[in-house]
């Protein structure tokens, strides 16, 4: 590899990491004040600072499933997954010594949370399966709630999936394709993309 080339390489590497960092810290943003204490009535002990983790959990879960889903490069993934451990790493709210149990905590809301988004022919809608998610998470495994409380908690997590998806554009843009080409050509051919710079 020519020193232009890994000087490239490695400014690209550079660029792709900041932006990763960019789009973890949205992910970081605390719950609102109303949110957690709506979800801390689903606590058996009204546990607010429970409820706020969960939200806290949700948001990152669903900002690293997102950025799976939606980016436009492949790699986009795996640095934000790195972002985030990072961010994690220097979160003041995880106490000394509880990183690897806040890690777990977060790994098992992954699994939940990207089990919820990919099971397919149900007659639930995915909004309803991601608020029981994270009602089962805050409630310690209840299994009947009000269908005002999903709806709720749909609408919740539908938001902060809105949001991430917003961040991630914002953060590494978006495809841009000539009018007369179809984006799955595009995707098959291997034209979509990170923005250049």
């Amino acid at each position: 590899m020519s020193p232009i080339s890994f000087w490239r390489r490695w400014r690209d590497e550079q660029t792709q990491r900041r932006r990763a960092a960019l789009y973890v810290a949205t992910l970081g943003r605390e719950p609102d004040a109303a949110d957690v204490s709506w979800l801390s009535a689903h606590d058996p002990a009204r546990d607010t600072d429970h409820a706020r983790w969960e939200l806290r959990y949700a948001r990152r879960a669903l900002g690293l499933l997102v950025a799976e889903r939606d980016a436009l490069d492949d790699r986009t993934a795996s640095l934000v997954g790195r972002a985030l451990a990072n961010a994690m790493r220097a979160d003041h709210n995880i106490a000394p010594g509880k990183l690897a149990v806040a890690e777990q905590q977060l790994n098992a809301r992954l699994a939940a949370y990207g089990d919820a988004l990919r099971r397919r022919g149900e007659e639930e809608a995915t909004s309803a399966r991601l608020a029981r998610t994270l009602l089962d998470f805050v409630s310690r495994g209840r299994t009947a709630y009000e269908p005002a409380a999903i709806a709720h908690g749909g609408e919740l997590l539908a938001g902060y999936i809105a949001e991430a998806n917003e961040s991630l554009r914002t953060s590494f843009g978006v495809a841009t394709l000539p009018e007369d080409v179809r984006p799955s050509t595009a995707a098959a051919a291997g034209g979509l993309g990170p923005p250049p710079g």
